[in-house]
């Protein structure tokens, strides 16, 4: 029988997890899963976190920690997020682990081995301030392609075009946003222009591959495929197993697609069965899955594929590759540098999570980008899950509590009409079966919540409690009906709401079953001795309101990927917390700005018993001079900071509007004096 190896995109370990990721691949790929276990499909689902490349180096340096620490730290909360939201892999590895630098370091060698790289020099920006050559995600500016600002040095987000030369317009470094210069260094390069035709044939060949992801891989072929470069000059990564490149690291797109294949060595290795890895990598019976956001597609489609080519081992190629489009929330786009952005553990701490993965499930950007709102979130749940789905279990068990001592009785003389509805409902479980395994959840979700309508449709139909007191007989067979429904709800509801569903299987005394046994599962005879909980509770309008305000408003401090790694409570700030700030009043003596730089000043500032410089972010709305003299006040007990090389011995106050398109200083009152303490 064909098995399944499932992977989900590796996230970057230098934040937590959001719904964008979520509605991206992870909530598809276990909706997948769920149902091709429960089809006794022989599945193994394979992920772990992305734990090297640009992303961590300039998250460990914001936050002033080790690489290692921010991989470590992230990892344990986006594993942790990913259980409590239902996601449970098989395996959820690390990029960084032993097995994996190994197994990469071998790849790069085969495919040197096999010919397929090559070195060149080439040219690269270098930051003269930070004193390092600037690999891609260190430097954004303006899209050569489509003309959007933010675009990195390797990849466009706006147009998804990648950006493989300095045609960046208006390179800065993101570190400290100086203009980069361009220096000669020498890189590895895949050769995948020797891989063209081969490359061709392959995706042709995958005829059930979305269009989306086959139009886009056939584009990148048709423009020709040329080397490209999978070395980076960083120090955090996989070393280049060459001599005379020692300082230079793997690309991460080289080496992180290679982490699915460490991440399954390493899950049989625990389990004692080191070899079974190539079972599932090797055997043609074995059918390997991706699921990912689309711009991840070229990576998967083209790179991934030449890579198993080029080493030549007998690897088994990608079956299917179901990328996702964006989920934008609220009308906007997706940005957690704005904390537009909801967060997968802030979720967590005051909502259900099958109440996010109902909602995502029905929203999905399986063909194009969707939205997320927090009034369809609220819609969803209370006219969906609460009036529709949680209403028809709750009120058919509480009618037979009440009317039937909590008796069930098994009948098999059906009428016409309980006969049509249980087949009717049957066939929605065929339908929404052949939806998941076509990777059209959206269709699965609305089916699955369509047998809860029917449910209700067939309960009020048949009035319950008019034969309560006229028909007791067909008061049986309809409340026999009616917990069959029950039933196929806590099975079907499986891959979509598992917390929901194992609840309410648990009052029904369900504790195994597989897809194709549906049908034939009877309710229990006697429920007398159980109770159910509400399933669902509504959620009232303040409540959405306050998560509404949350977007885009938090201080940077509490926004979910800038969290600090020693998990402090940023949440809340103690009175005892507010009095180590030391505020107090300063004159300003000089003030010029900082060279290369539209929005910074250098202020020397006069302290009374000492005199500081420090580095503010005004010199859009303030010119040196509107400052010479002017009282200010500043925060004297913080750490140093370096700003374009200069030392920053303080921090102004300064209030602005929620866009910073206006900030006005807080000057301090002319009957002040330098030194004087604030609050």
């Amino acid at each position: 029988m064909t098995r399944y190896l499932v992977t989900a995109a590796l996230p970057y370990a230098n934040g937590p997890i959001h719904i964008g990721h979520l509605a991206g691949c992870y909530l598809p790929a276990d909706i997948f899963v769920r149902f091709m276990r429960l089809k006794k499909y022989d599945v193994c689902f394979i992920c772990g976190s992305d734990e090297h490349g640009v992303p961590i180096t300039i998250k460990a340096e914001e936050l002033k920690k080790t690489p290692q620490e921010v991989v470590d730290h992230y990892h344990k909360v986006m594993k942790d997020s990913f259980e409590s939201f239902g996601i449970v892999f098989d395996n959820f590895s690390g990029t960084s682990r032993k097995i994996h630098h190994k197994n990469a370091q071998q790849f790069f060698l085969k495919l040197y081995k096999n010919g397929y790289l090559s070195k060149r020099k080439e040219k690269q920006y270098y930051c003269e301030t930070c004193k390092r050559f600037l690999p891609d995600r260190y430097v954004e500016g303006i899209c050569p392609h489509c003309g959007a600002e933010g675009a990195r040095g390797d990849q466009c987000d706006a147009c998804g075009k990648p950006i493989d030369d300095l045609s960046l317009i208006e390179p800065k470094c993101k570190i400290c946003h100086s203009t980069p210069i361009v220096k000669e260094t020498e890189h590895f390069y895949l050769d995948l222009d020797k891989f063209q035709d081969r490359l061709k044939d392959y995706i042709d060949s995958r005829t059930w591959w979305k269009d989306n992801v086959k139009e886009f891989s056939l584009g990148w072929i048709k423009e020709g495929l040329k080397p490209r470069a999978i070395t980076r000059d960083l120090d955090w990564g996989v070393k280049v197993p060459i001599d005379g490149f020692e300082q230079k690291v793997l690309y991460v797109w080289f080496d992180a697609p290679i982490g699915y294949i460490s991440s399954t060595m390493e899950y049989f290795k625990e389990k004692g069965k080191e070899e079974e890895w190539e079972r599932w990598w090797k055997d043609p019976d074995t059918k390997i899955v991706h699921f990912l956001g689309k711009d991840n597609i070229v990576f998967h489609s083209v790179i991934w594929p030449s890579i198993l080519m080029g080493v030549d081992e007998g690897y088994n190629l990608p079956y299917d590759i179901p990328a996702d489009e964006y989920l934008n929330i609220e009308g906007k786009k997706l940005s957690t540098s704005k904390n537009w952005a909801i967060w997968l553990d802030d979720y967590l701490k005051k909502f259900q999570p099958d109440i996010l993965r109902y909602v995502l499930s029905s929203i999905l950007p399986e063909n194009k980008d969707t939205d997320f709102s927090w009034t369809e979130f609220q819609n969803r749940n209370n006219g969906e899950l609460a009036d529709i789905y949680g209403n028809f279990i709750n009120r058919t068990v509480q009618f037979i509590l009440k009317y039937n001592e909590g008796k069930i009785k098994i009948k098999n003389d059906l009428k016409k009409d309980d006969q049509e509805f249980l087949q009717n409902i049957y066939d929605k479980v065929e339908k929404i079966g052949n939806y998941i395994q076509e990777y059209q959840i959206r269709k699965a979700t609305y089916e699955f919540m369509d047998i809860a309508r029917e449910s209700n449709k067939y309960f009020a139909s048949k009035e319950p409690w008019v034969l309560a007191k006229k028909d007791k007989n067909y008061l049986d067979t309809v409340l026999y009906v009616c917990m069959k429904a029950v039933v196929v709800l806590s099975c079907v509801g499986d891959p979509f709401i598992p917390f929901t569903s194992k609840k309410v299987r648990d009052f029904l005394k369900l504790n195994s079953f597989t897809w194709d046994d549906i049908k034939f599962l009877q309710p229990p005879e006697d429920i007398s001795d159980k109770k159910l909980d509400i399933l669902f509770t509504k959620i009232d309008d303040k409540t959405i309101e306050e998560e509404k305000n949350k977007l885009g408003n938090l201080p940077k401090t509490l926004i979910g990927s800038n969290k600090n790694l020693d998990e402090k409570k940023a949440e809340s700030v103690t009175i005892n917390d507010f009095k180590k700030i030391q505020l107090v009043v300063a004159r300003v003596i000089q003030a010029e700005k900082v060279e290369k730089s539209d929005k910074l000043l250098k202020l020397k500032i006069d302290l009374k018993d000492e005199q500081r410089e420090i580095v503010a972010g005004v010199a859009l709305f303030y010119k040196p001079e509107d400052l010479v003299g002017k009282k200010i006040i500043v925060v004297k007990n913080l750490e140093p900071a370096t700003i374009r090389g200069i030392k920053s011995y303080g921090m102004l106050l300064a209030a602005s509007d929620k866009d910073k398109k206006r900030v006005r200083i807080l000057f301090a009152d002319d009957q002040t004096e330098e030194g004087d303490t604030v609050g």
